[in-house]
């Protein structure tokens, strides 16, 4: 567990705002995709420099995309 992982307390909020109806293809872990938005964050490290422990950097980018555009608004 890195230091810019979420603790359960602070999951336990995070969880309830994410999406919960998936259709098609079956989601990965969310915890583990956030905690490696932070990660990326905090280290000011770039995408492909992830460990993988947080899974492949490409669905890190794109969770981080589309909360951006949910949160700011755009399309």
């Amino acid at each position: 567990m890195s230091r810019s992982d979420t603790r359960e307390l602070e999951w336990g909020f995070i969880k309830y705002v994410l999406p919960n109806n998936s259709r098609g293809v079956k989601r990965v872990d969310d915890r583990r995709v956030i905690n490696g938005i932070f990660y990326a964050l905090k280290f000011d490290c770039s995408w492909r420099d992830l460990p993988d422990l947080y899974g492949p950097y490409t669905t890190v980018i794109t969770a981080s995309t589309v909360g951006r555009r949910l949160v700011c608004g755009i399309r």
